[in-house]
């Protein structure tokens, strides 16, 4: 059913990475997923994609806060040695602080030129230098909210089951990114829509999610729920874990054991949120005829 689909949205879903230095040295790498709107350079994703990268400048601000007290503590020569070790001892780094930060776009490293970020709604909005998107020339349809259907058949596709070993040089302060790390394989997962969900109000619009029966997988974040002809019906968000309300009984090295039962499903930043707040950000973008 997706073999079609899955062909017109690997043509605009492309993998997210994002390396990232903390205060005590430590190194993480993430991936995600994006989609690439238009042939203006804007890009979407899920806006959680992006919280650590984006908190390097508030971080850079608490850690010269840090450093200027620590500074001012050592040359105070007013204060006696114990005193001194005493308000040192006092000063609590934040060894998660984000010190350095690097986001690639596929394979490349473009500079962002602009943004709009709604993180009540999970959905960003970025705009990259076009000449990184060159070899992209088939760009996705949203569907029009109206021509939902509860019970229709998406699919979820990004970029899961797939190691980020970005490491940090130290001496040349940057990033060392593996040379195989691309390509990247996608990953699809279907299910159905199963619900709308809301949990709010921000930005003039409902919070609303599209639920799924499928959850996304660590990876699919910020990537396409798209129908059977490849149309956008969601950003994959989060996913919520639902108890079934009965306890299974399982048995293990001779003894039972029981197990509260649980469903795992997706929820997706709805294409109602996604076309208002693109019209609302003035970015192009396409809507698929009914």
């Amino acid at each position: 059913m997706f073999s079609n689909a899955y062909e017109v949205a690997s043509a605009f879903t492309q993998p997210l990475v994002v390396g990232i230095r903390f205060f005590d040295g430590s190194v993480e790498g993430g991936l995600g997923s994006f989609v690439v709107l238009n042939d203006e350079g804007w890009i979407m994703t899920a806006a959680h994609n992006l919280s650590l990268p984006f908190a390097q400048e508030q971080h850079a601000k608490e850690i010269a806060a840090f450093n200027a007290e620590n500074d001012r503590i050592n040359a105070d020569a007013s204060i006696d040695s114990g005193l001194r070790n005493d308000l040192l001892s006092k000063l609590k780094p934040n060894p998660k602080w984000v010190t350095n930060v690097t986001i690639m776009f596929g394979a490349g490293q473009p500079k962002i030129e602009n943004y709009a970020i709604f993180g009540n709604h999970d959905i960003a909005f970025l705009q990259i230098d076009r000449k990184e998107l060159s070899g992209l020339t088939t760009y996705p349809k949203i569907k029009d909210p109206a021509d939902l259907k509860f019970g229709m058949s998406v699919c979820k596709l990004g970029f899961p089951f797939y190691p980020i070993n970005i490491t940090f040089d130290e001496k040349k302060q940057m990033f060392d990114v593996p040379p195989n790390l691309f390509p990247i394989p996608r990953f699809p997962i279907e299910g159905i829509y199963t619900r709308n969900l809301v949990t709010g109000h921000s930005d003039g619009l409902d919070i609303m999610w599209m639920e799924t029966s499928s959850p996304g997988l660590k990876g699919q974040s910020g990537g396409p729920i798209f129908d059977s002809e490849g149309n956008i019906c969601a950003i994959q968000s989060q996913n919520v874990t639902i108890p079934l309300g009965f306890v299974g009984e399982v048995e293990i090295n001779g003894s039972k054991v029981h197990e509260n039962q649980f469903m795992n499903v997706g929820i997706g930043v709805h294409a109602a949120t996604i076309t208002s707040l693109l019209a609302k950000s003035g970015i192009k973008f396409d809507l698929a005829s009914p």
